[in-house]
């Protein structure tokens, strides 16, 4: 499975600088809004170590990592629900993605311009939320009316359909974002299609000033603070030292840059983490002599679905997994070896897969 996320942030924020930095596309950065018009794509190799110790292990062809695809969002301004600046690009392009990262601007710079006049990060983080609350009240509005007709007349399900979609509205009404409400499957059901903008897991990407990149600022915490009730992750970063890390080949070079700084990883790592946490991603992977490669999936899968992102016919036919954990890998150094000292797992289709787990998957079609 692909995992898109889409970086979001009002104008000057350090959105399409944070992008540059992480990406090997380079969407244009400047000081004013709109530098970005279309959203531009980058696909970032997910580091883990896990894929170096079985190369050593394996010695395959090749060995291909999980990938993150971000996309560079156009900038948004108050009215973007209304078809303000590029807000109904906006807004379609966000519908499309897993997660989002939004970043907030929790730096002072006079070279800067801010497009409200001063920093506040409460403020820029409640206007994006504001737009896509307005923008999902329009979406549930239509679809009570839809539903409504049906109700009056008495269809239960069209009933219970118009209760959860009056119960988002509510919510959002009150400005509260749709992944804080307490809901139910019959809930979630009746907005499905709707692809609700705030229903979408947030990281808040907290771009702040090289000295504050550890233990974050005024600004940061205050903003940190503003969110803890939501189903959301804060992450410090500075767009402008992860510029300067993406210039760097050397991993030797590099550890001692971020050294430099007391970091023991970039910022792009720490979002990576993130966006698996708040998506409740794991990873496995299949290792032979033509490739190891890793595979993202969801956390609790069960063996066949897991086959399945690797080709459908593998869960259609799925006859069982042949399970080694990586710490048994290291120790016996071979499959024969694991073999005959027992420690390769043979599993059916209740198996739930666990994160790092190498398999093999036995199918007929």
């Amino acid at each position: 499975m692909g995992l898109r996320c889409g970086i979001v942030g009002l104008p000057n924020v350090g959105k399409s600088t944070l992008f540059n930095a992480i990406s090997n596309a380079k969407a244009e950065s400047a000081n004013y809004p709109f530098c970005t018009i279309e959203p531009n794509v980058g696909i970032i190799t997910v580091p883990d170590e896990r894929l170096e110790i079985l190369e050593e292990l394996v010695h395959p062809e090749r060995v291909l990592p999980t990938v993150i695809e971000f996309v560079d969002i156009a900038g948004l301004v108050k009215g973007a629900s209304k078809g303000e600046g590029l807000g109904n690009k906006f807004l379609a392009n966000i519908r499309e993605v897993d997660a989002i990262i939004h970043v907030v601007r929790c730096f002072e710079d006079e070279n800067i311009v801010h497009v409200d006049g001063q920093v506040n990060p409460i403020a820029d983080k409640e206007i994006i939320d504001t737009e896509l609350q307005l923008k999902d009240l329009e979406s549930i509005d239509k679809k009570i009316q839809k539903v409504m007709r049906a109700a009056k007349a008495g269809d239960a399900k069209s009933k219970k359909e118009q209760a959860s979609l009056e119960k988002y509205k509510a919510h959002l009404e009150a400005g509260l974002n749709a992944r804080s409400l307490d809901v139910t499957e019959e809930d979630l059901e009746a907005v499905d299609d709707l692809k609700l903008l705030t229903a979408k897991p947030v990281i808040y990407a907290a771009n702040v000033d090289e000295d504050s990149m550890i233990e974050g600022n005024k600004f940061s915490k205050a903003l940190a603070e503003h969110v803890k009730n939501e189903n959301a992750e804060v992450v410090l970063i500075s767009a402008s030292i992860e510029a300067q890390i993406a210039e760097l080949t050397d991993p030797e070079e590099k550890e001692l840059f971020l050294a430099e700084y007391g970091l023991t990883e970039s910022g792009l790592n720490k979002l990576i983490r993130a966006s698996y946490s708040l998506l409740n991603l794991i990873t496995y992977f299949t290792a032979g002599v033509k490739e190891v490669r890793a595979w993202t999936i969801g956390k609790g899968w069960k063996a066949p679905a897991a086959a399945g992102v690797i080709h459908t016919d593998f869960e259609k036919g799925f006859i069982r997994a042949e399970v080694i954990k990586l710490k048994d890998y290291q120790e016996y150094k071979t499959e024969t070896k694991i073999k005959e000292a027992g420690k390769m797992a043979v599993e059916g289709k209740d198996y739930v897969v666990q994160d790092g787990d190498i398999m093999h998957f036995r199918f007929n079609v």
